[in-house]
């Protein structure tokens, strides 16, 4: 039975109100995994208020003339316990490779960091019917290993804040996190956690989490509202 994780990914926002607070639902639950994805600035006060973080991006150098960026060993040594990878925002605005996306999620593994590696295909894959050989290629250079956690996101979903954008619904989702799962090592198939990354939200997460290939959800703007934060923690404990 593979534990549900709900990962918050503010992005390039501040904390919302409350987030400190110990009644947070960003607080660490055993029940169901919670993780949160602050901007870099953040990360230290996270912690110290307790929750279980990750960066946004990290390099998987430990060292090096990289300015503006930080590594994967700063944010272990920082007390980080996640490690996000290879997000739209990050391939699209930052032009990170898949080859570069495996190197970071390695680099965390040997850091002892649980790497969340987002992966998908963008509206003209999917246009095209190539979104499935999208998932193949970058799927291929990553690290098959236990502790890897996956992230489908149609990026064709991803409203950013685009009222008209409508997520996958609940069959493409499950179809391609199906795939996806077809696509591991037999004997990592039960054990590799794939969660859903397009727009989900308070509203449709009780009927994507209940499908049985979906084992979380990494969210957006949803995840900036902690009430409606609260909620897709409920619906993924009713999924459970």
């Amino acid at each position: 039975m593979r534990k549900k994780l709900i990962a918050a990914n503010w992005k390039m926002n501040p904390p919302p109100m409350g987030w400190e607070e110990s009644d947070s639902p960003y607080q660490p639950r055993t029940e169901v995994e919670v993780a949160v994805f602050p901007a870099a600035l953040d990360l230290s006060a996270c912690i110290e208020a307790g929750l279980a973080v990750g960066p946004q991006f990290a390099r998987p150098e430990e060292t090096g003339a990289f300015t503006g960026d930080i590594s994967l060993a700063m944010a272990k040594k920082l007390g980080c316990t996640y490690a996000l990878s290879g997000h739209s925002d990050r391939r699209q605005f930052h032009g990170e490779t898949d080859a570069f996306v495996a190197e970071q999620a390695k680099a965390a593994l040997e850091l002892g960091l649980i790497p969340v590696i987002c992966i998908g295909e963008t509206k003209a894959e999917r246009d095209a019917g190539t979104a499935k050989q999208a998932i193949e290629r970058q799927l291929k250079p990553l690290p098959m290993d236990a502790r890897i956690i996956l992230a489908y996101e149609p990026i064709w979903a991803i409203s950013r804040g685009d009222p008209t954008v409508k997520p996958a619904t609940t069959a493409d989702a499950e179809e391609m996190h199906a795939f996806i799962r077809s696509l591991l090592p037999k004997n990592l198939q039960d054990k590799i956690r794939i969660l859903y990354g397009g727009s989900l939200n308070a509203k449709n997460a009780k009927e994507l989490l209940a499908q049985p290939n979906i084992d979380g959800g990494l969210i957006g703007g949803a995840s900036l509202t902690p009430s409606e934060f609260q909620r897709i923690i409920e619906a993924s404990l009713e999924a459970a």
